[in-house]
């Protein structure tokens, strides 16, 4: 199984997960050209994509989707309500209402060779999802744009063995940056984003001795370095009530606008 990013931040958004001829985009929140260049670097193309999974209707995450999907027909999976919210969008352009496929949270589907597992989570757009994929006994998944987290998605998440989760902003950076008050309020809430802190809390209950590594992704460019978010969620982990340090696998930071891979599983 693998997971790369082609960006991840608050600029835009486009991951592709995947096991040898079945490969899939989640979220197209960059240029048509970026996200084939990305793919090039990996090897593949977008004309080869299975599918693009979207988890909202963001334009951080959907700015190149109208792009790919007039030029390569490519399917659409999304929530009713994402497609609805994005239907609505004019920037993204005109999109033919036959590729999308609705799916709903909790349920189940396949792509190919790939079993996709959608996660409701909370966040402020139209009816966002994340997303687990599976191949076998191999699984990836992508969590970002989550306010909160609780026992359910802890659940989902146990036994996973990549993963992309984020940690959009250190708190203090927050508070003391030059965010309007409302906005500030919106990125803490339970619709907004998790920090740095949270997500190394989330990824203490879930290691196990499979787990083979971690992209920290959807960093604020404002509220956030790289350096800051891999520093705070190694010592979550490792001051945290678990059997594991921040040393004991991988932790990567996915770049904001290049290619960053987790070693296959």
């Amino acid at each position: 199984m693998e997971l790369c990013s082609i960006a991840s931040g608050s600029s835009g958004n486009c991951i592709v997960a995947g096991q040898g001829n079945s490969h899939l985009l989640i979220d197209a929140g960059i240029s048509g050209k970026r996200i084939e260049q990305g793919l090039n670097s990996l090897g593949y193309k977008t004309s080869e994509m299975d599918g693009v999974l979207v988890t909202h209707e963001h334009m951080d995450h959907i700015s190149g989707l109208g792009v790919i999907s007039r030029k390569y027909g490519i399917p659409i999976y999304a929530s009713r309500g994402t497609k609805e919210a994005i239907l609505k969008t004019k920037s993204v352009g005109e999109i033919d209402e036959s590729l999308f496929r609705i799916i709903d949270a909790g349920e189940t589907f396949m792509v190919s060779d790939l079993e996709v597992e959608p996660v409701e989570i909370s966040h402020d757009a139209a009816e966002p999802t994340a997303y687990i994929v599976r191949c076998g006994e191999k699984s990836a998944g992508v969590i970002t744009d989550l306010g909160t987290y609780g026992e359910e998605i802890i659940e989902k998440l146990k036994g996973i063995q990549l993963l992309l989760l984020e940690a959009n902003h250190d708190v203090n950076m927050l508070m003391t940056g030059p965010y309007p008050y409302f906005l500030k309020q919106r990125i803490l809430g339970g619709r907004g984003h998790l920090s740095n802190e949270l997500c190394g809390q989330l990824l203490g209950k879930i290691l196990h001795d499979g787990f083979g590594g971690v992209m920290l992704g959807h960093l604020s460019k404002e509220n956030n370095f790289p350096e800051l978010a891999y520093e705070t969620v190694r010592l979550e982990i490792t001051m945290g009530d678990c059997p594991y340090t921040g040393n004991d696998f991988p932790i990567y930071v996915a770049a904001r606008d290049c290619v960053t891979k987790l070693p296959a599983v």
